[in-house]
């Protein structure tokens, strides 16, 4: 199996097609929609570099694998679903997720909280066959309670669950976040052969080092900066719970999520034939009519 990865600098995101040389079967994971917030315009560079890449290599896209519901980019799904025929994927406790935020968007009734928008549902266990390629779908819930992991011959994709050892983890202060879970979601990969290659969801560039998209089960287990092998829960949980309150809010948290939990199919278009996100305003920090903060 080889794997191609693609970087989008404006969200610090890696999508990854991992493929069969010999069959030419292949998986996308975490594609990426462009999204400018300003004049709210989506484009289509980064889906379109990869469809190159697919279709220079002759892939037959079995299937795209969301790690979960991004809060930090517009999953970009869809368009490879139209153009490669492929089927989208996702875990199973995505409904949950859809519960939580079809009442912070108001979504309406005709909102879905079932899964039904995205074509699989993937238990935490189970193998996927995606032509010649056996995917593991391990569930690291934390970061969001539907997140997973996929493992493909001795590659391991981690989604935000994981990234490169001098960033550390991810983020466990969104809605049903959890860091007691993804001190035992991340105790679950440390679990797999020390070789195990991990290919994260983001890389930060600390220090704005190079990009790095590619480390191991045993560099992690022993030099991970905010969680080691040996790191007790409780001083994890702590330390996770202090930072993420000191933490802004992703750029493009609103539009993705809403998007990302429809699978990342954008909003109908309204009578007037344009499409709206539906945007709650001072949704972490309330105010009156005017502006002003409404007390604690």
């Amino acid at each position: 199996m080889k794997i191609q990865e693609f970087y989008d600098p404006k969200t610090f995101t890696l999508t990854f097609v991992a493929y069969d040389e010999a069959t030419h079967d292949a998986v996308v994971i975490d594609p990426v929609l462009d999204y400018e917030p300003g004049p709210s315009q989506t484009s289509t560079a980064s889906v379109d570099a990869v469809s190159r890449f697919i279709e220079r290599e002759a892939l037959t896209l079995r299937y795209v694998l969301e790690t979960h519901a991004h809060a930090d980019h517009l999953s970009g799904s869809q368009l490879l679903k139209q153009r490669h025929g492929a089927r989208v994927a996702i875990g199973a406790r995505i409904t949950e997720v859809q519960e939580t935020f079809r009442g912070i968007f108001d979504l309406g009734p005709e909102f879905r909280a079932d899964g039904s928008q995205f074509d699989r549902l993937l238990a935490d266990g189970e193998t996927l066959q995606a032509g010649s390629l056996a995917v593991r779908v391990i569930a690291t819930p934390g970061h969001t309670p539907a997140c997973v992991s996929y493992l493909i011959d001795d590659a391991l994709f981690t989604g935000d669950a994981l990234f490169i050892e001098d960033y550390g983890t991810g983020r466990c202060d969104f809605p049903r976040g959890s860091a007691d879970d993804l001190y035992d979601s991340v105790q679950r990969l440390y679990a797999l052969p020390d070789a195990t290659r991990v290919f994260v969801g983001h890389d930060y560039q600390p220090g704005e080092r190079p990009l790095r998209f590619e480390t191991t089960i045993g560099a992690s287990k022993r030099g991970n900066v905010q969680l080691r092998a040996d790191t007790p829960k409780a001083d994890y949980v702590a330390f996770r719970r202090g930072r993420d309150a000191t933490l802004a809010a992703p750029r493009l948290l609103l539009p993705s999520v809403q998007v990302n939990v429809n699978a990342g199919v954008l909003p109908k278009p309204s009578a007037n034939g344009v499409r709206y996100l539906n945007l709650p305003i001072n949704l972490f920090h309330p105010t009156d009519e005017v502006g002003n903060p409404k007390p604690a």
